[in-house]
């Protein structure tokens, strides 16, 4: 399935429009701002006790923790890109999966840039209320991407 995530509604191939658009909107601007580095646009997405289940490593709640942790990738990826694979959606959640990419120029969790690039999938499902993602649970390909950047590696045998 292809979609066009933008911050004012999530709209399928074929124009059909999600019942639910306030939960696509807050997705969008979830979105646009990984995107785009605008973080502001965390403070509209994302409700102040949003609850991360699987929080990167230091990072705060809700939208200042997703400023943080984000600021961080930015700094070390500065051409990060999020595309979305696919998605599937309730009345109050939204499922999907997606490919990272980016450009290692910055320090990465006190790893020097090794200016290699990296490509990861991840999956991220997300709770919504009143327009705003309350809950979230997600996974990376970590792994993957520090062996993109020549920086770990799985034991041989």
């Amino acid at each position: 399935m292809v979609c066009l995530i933008s911050s004012r509604h999530l709209i399928f191939r074929g124009g059909k429009r999600w019942a639910k658009q306030e939960n696509g909107a807050a997705l969008g601007k979830f979105a646009e701002a990984v995107n785009t580095g605008n973080f502001d646009l965390f403070r509209e997405a994302v409700a102040a006790e949003c609850v991360d289940h699987d929080p990167a490593p230091g990072q705060g709640p809700g939208p200042e923790g997703y400023r943080s942790f984000f600021s961080a990738m930015r700094q070390a990826f500065p051409d990060m890109a999020v595309g979305l694979d696919t998605m599937v959606a309730d009345e109050e959640s939204i499922a999907f999966a997606y490919t990272m990419t980016g450009t290692h120029q910055g320090a990465l969790m006190g790893i020097a840039p090794t200016g290699k690039k990296m490509k990861i999938r991840g999956v991220q499902v997300s709770k919504f209320r009143d327009g705003k993602m309350v809950e979230r649970w997600g996974s990376s390909d970590q792994l993957g991407m520090l062996q993109q950047l020549g920086v770990a590696q799985l034991p041989k045998g």
